[in-house]
């Protein structure tokens, strides 16, 4: 069976003042339809160089990546990129932002405002629809940002650290709500992070990557059923279990990214 996303041997390299920097180094990965993989790795690994990869802003310097067995050359509609800023638009209110990709395909304005009041109900937003951007929450402005992607359903959503900028009461009220989205959806998600418990709780599967240059340096299964409770979670033996052998494989690669900033070589 052909998996819904393949990366195979992928590097990237970029020049720097005349300098050749490889920011990724024989990237491998496989997902297959509904997966929820999320991403760890030391800052500037090259993870959302991967995701610019996958999405088509960028072309590899080496390797290919496959959609449905279809290599992506430029921009896909059947990927959604989901950023750490919002990037909503300050002139539209929620709902239509919400809606604007459907707008976009020429969706009837009735069948668009049904489908993105659903969504909307379903991240607790009902009520907010006529507000604009610059009404609403740090974390109501990234659940619209979510449900914008959701609603003209790719077939894979990339989500690039979208809860870093949020305090932690609004991170794991955000958790509950997307683990909700894709239980009631599957579609395939990639998921970058750096907080460790984030990545457990939301995942499949955890892709391990080492410092710059980065490489896969492990893939680990979460043994925890679904559906979760994410504010139990630390609660799990699996979860204690799991978060012990990824942070062992975590903390050298942390060190070393550390020591290159600071001008030291090993």
């Amino acid at each position: 069976m052909t998996p819904l996303l393949s990366v195979e041997g992928v590097s990237k390299e970029f020049l720097v003042r005349g300098k050749r920097i490889v920011a990724l180094d024989s990237i491998t990965l496989a997902l297959e339809q509904g997966e929820f993989v999320t991403v760890v790795g030391p800052s500037g690994c090259g993870k959302s160089t991967l995701l610019n990869l996958i999405v088509g802003l960028l072309s590899p310097s080496a390797g290919r990546i496959l959609l449905r067995g279809r290599p992506i050359n430029g921009i896909n509609p059947e990927i959604g990129y989901v950023t750490q800023k919002d990037n909503l638009l300050p002139w539209r209110t929620l709902v239509q932002n919400v809606e604007i990709a459907l707008e976009i395909r020429g969706v009837d304005p009735r069948e668009r405002r049904r489908r993105a009041g659903v969504l909307i109900q379903q991240v607790g937003l009902g009520g907010f629809e006529g507000h604009y951007p610059h009404e609403l929450s740090g974390g109501m402005r990234q659940r619209a940002n979510i449900i914008r992607t959701l609603i003209y359903e790719p077939q894979l959503i990339l989500m690039d650290e979208p809860f870093g900028p949020l305090d932690a009461q609004t991170r794991i009220v955000l958790q509950d709500q997307l683990l909700g989205l894709w239980n009631a959806a599957r579609k395939t998600i990639i998921f970058i992070t750096h907080d460790l418990v984030e990545a457990i709780a939301l995942a499949d599967r955890v892709v391990m990557m080492t410092s710059r240059p980065g490489k896969v340096k492990s893939v680990t299964g979460v043994p925890i059923p679904r559906p979760r409770d994410v504010y139990q979670i630390h609660e799990s033996p699996a979860f204690r279990s799991t978060h012990e052998t990824l942070w062992r494989e975590l903390r050298p690669e942390v060190s070393l990214a550390e020591s290159w900033r600071g001008g030291i070589r090993p």
